[in-house]
């Protein structure tokens, strides 16, 4: 059994409580020897082990991350956004833990089973709203009377957030996110049976002036398929993976066979656009290369080789003399 930790407070309470005899230190060791009792609640099984919540948790930190970036982006003002906490709790407490009245966003994630739960507090959801309608981004708390263009509005820039979610699960598992429905009250919402286990990432955000939760609700149906990938092991394995020995042939046969522009320039030169107006049939432009100059073949705009021209079967081509350097046909 894991041994409690107590606080600096709690230490010198107990100290003091020695001190003037209102505790004695014997009763205290009689207390030790005795056997301690953990109480468990079978309503609140605990289907991770920590190792898993930690692979949560990482795999979300980097979703932070990304979300800060993005509504940065899309909201033009100051965005944090950290991981608070990640903990397993029974659905029907999660839904009892946040507001009456919310934005709801429920994403589908095939080729997993179930569907994932994004709740933005409504403090964050109006700072946002605010923003996006040319605001300073204060919060006005009347979750209750959303418009069908604020409905509108708060459901699409939600939605653009499925290709953060996609990156951050990228090492797990590959996902496909679709948002399926958007409430605002969760007694309407049954994802799942009341007593099923479920994982609440919380996220502490900052946009602006105002500060809220985003919570993220994973039920253990969806993460039962890929468990075995959110060890520690599983983590170790991935990144120490090598290439299949036939990954670099591919690879590379498939690079042979990409098509690429080539082009032959045969000379430059600089004109008014007065003289250009006034070209006509049989002008003659003088270049500034000299016809004794190899010319400069390019790949993709960038020269690679110096050729001189001829013909093949009547046909006009160029014949490689050097790989280039760099120098006089330098694009630079």
């Amino acid at each position: 059994m894991a041994e409690e930790v107590l606080s600096q407070n709690e230490i010198d309470a107990l100290l003091s409580a020695i001190s003037t005899g209102e505790m004695d230190a014997d009763d205290l060791k009689k207390e030790e020897k005795e056997k301690k009792v953990k109480v468990y609640d079978f309503k609140r099984a605990l289907r991770f082990s920590k190792d898993q919540i930690r692979s949560l948790s990482r795999i979300h930190e980097n979703f932070a991350r990304l979300l800060t970036t993005f509504f940065s982006a899309q909201l033009r003002t100051y965005v944090q956004i950290s991981v608070a906490s990640v903990d397993q709790i029974p659905y029907e407490e999660f839904i009892r833990s946040i507001p009456k009245m919310t934005i709801l966003n429920i994403f589908s994630v095939a080729p997993l089973d179930g569907r994932i739960l994004l709740e933005a507090n409504p403090n964050i959801a109006y700072a946002m709203m605010d923003r996006l309608l040319g605001g300073t981004g204060e919060s006005v708390n009347k979750i209750e009377n959303l418009t069908e263009i604020e409905t509108k509005i708060l459901s699409r820039l939600f939605e653009k957030t499925i290709d953060n979610l996609q990156e951050a699960w990228s090492t797990v598992v590959d996902i496909n996110p679709e948002l399926d429905e958007f409430e605002v009250n969760p007694h309407f919402l049954q994802m799942v049976s009341p007593n099923e286990t479920v994982v609440v990432i919380s996220l502490n955000t900052e946009i602006g002036e105002s500060s809220g939760m985003i919570n993220i609700c994973i039920p253990h149906v969806v993460l039962e398929p890929i468990i075995p990938k959110l060890s520690v092991h599983y983590w170790m394995q991935t990144e120490s993976k090598e290439r299949e020995p036939g990954e670099y042939e591919a690879l590379t046969n498939n690079i042979q066979r990409a098509h690429v522009d080539m082009k032959a320039i045969l000379g430059e030169s600089t004109i008014s656009v007065e003289e250009m107006l006034q070209l006509k049939k049989d002008d003659v432009i003088q270049l500034t290369s000299s016809i004794e100059d190899p010319l400069a073949l390019k790949v993709d705009n960038e020269t690679k080789f110096l050729v001189q021209p001829g013909k093949v079967k009547n046909k006009a081509a160029v014949q490689i003399l050097e790989e280039y350097q760099g120098g006089d046909y330098d694009d630079e």
